[in-house]
C-alpha cells in the first residue's frame, strides 16, 4: 500500500487541494447565492470557482507539483489561470444547461428541487469535469517537466525516504 501511496502522490496531493478548493468553492457559492447574488446562482458558483482557484495555484505550485515546473513563473502562472479559466467555463456550463435549457428552477421546481438541480448540475457534474480537465492541463502544460525544480532535502520527504533507504 504505501508503494501505491508513494507512486500518485501527486494525485493524491492534487486531490487533497481539490478537496480543500471544493470547500471553498461551495462555501463562497453558498454564501453569495443565498445573500447578495440570490437571483444569480451562476454568478454565484463562478465566484466561488475563482476564489478557490486562487488558492489552488498555490497550493498546486508549491505542493501538489512541487517538484515540476518548467516553464518562467509568469508564463507558468499565465497558463494555469488560463486553464482554470476553461476549467470554470466547463464547469459552470453543467449547471447553465440545467438552469437555462433543461428550464429547471422555480416555478417549475421546488426551492428544494432547484437546489438539487444546481448542485447535481454544477457543483457534482461541473466539477468533475473540471478537475479532470485541469489534472490533464497542469501536468501537460502547465507544469511539465517532471524533477525541473529542485526541492530541499529538508522539506522534502520523498528525498528523506530515498535517502533513508
Amino acid at each position: 500500500m504505501r508503494e501505491l501511496l508513494k507512486k500518485h502522490r501527486e494525485l493524491l496531493r492534487f486531490a487533497v487541494v481539490g478537496g480543500i478548493s471544493f470547500v471553498i468553492t461551495m462555501s463562497v457559492n453558498y454564501g453569495l447565492k443565498f445573500t447578495v447574488l440570490r437571483t444569480h446562482p451562476v454568478t454565484a458558483l463562478i465566484v466561488g470557482v475563482l476564489v478557490a482557484t486562487i488558492f489552488s495555484y498555490v497550493a498546486n505550485r508549491e505542493w501538489s507539483f512541487r517538484t515540476r515546473g518548467g516553464r518562467e513563473r509568469a508564463h507558468e502562472a499565465a497558463l494555469f489561470f488560463l486553464f482554470s479559466g476553461i476549467a470554470l467555463g466547463l464547469n459552470a456550463l453543467p449547471q447553465w444547461f440545467s438552469r437555462y435549457v433543461l428550464d429547471l428552477q422555480a416555478p417549475r421546481l421546488s426551492p428544494f428541487g432547484v437546489e438539487v438541480a444546481d448542485f447535481v448540475s454544477g457543483i457534482v457534474i461541473g466539477t468533475l469535469l473540471g478537475t479532470l480537465f485541469r489534472w490533464w492541463a497542469f501536468k501537460k502544460w502547465v507544469f511539465p517537466d517532471e524533477g525541473a525544480r529542485v526541492v530541499e532535502v529538508a522539506e522534502d520527504p520523498d528525498i528523506q525516504d530515498r535517502k533513508a533507504a
